[in-house]
């Protein structure tokens, strides 16, 4: 597992992992971890392959079709200045 980001931290799956186990040894919603990774929550994960772990203390918002940026400043209680700070990473 290396850990060079400020929101996420990456995992490295092993043999025998699962999405609900790997959610649940890092106390976050097996539903963002698959977001998050652009995976459905029962597809498989494979050994080697690498998933993003959200870090606590951030919010996270997975953008959907016909989002705006205003509508997610808005959502966040921000201006369009506000959520490009939030974003520079």
């Amino acid at each position: 597992m290396k850990d060079d980001n400020t929101y996420f931290t990456y995992y490295t799956i092993e043999k025998g992992d699962n999405l609900y186990a790997i959610a649940r040894k890092y106390n976050i919603n097996p539903k963002l971890l698959a977001a998050v990774n652009g995976i459905e929550e029962d597809e498989y994960i494979y050994p080697n392959q690498e998933l993003l772990i959200p870090k606590s203390g951030y919010s996270y918002y997975i953008t959907a079709e016909g989002d705006t940026l205003d509508a997610v400043a808005k959502a966040f209680k921000t201006d369009m200045n506000g959520l490009l700070r939030f974003n520079e990473t």
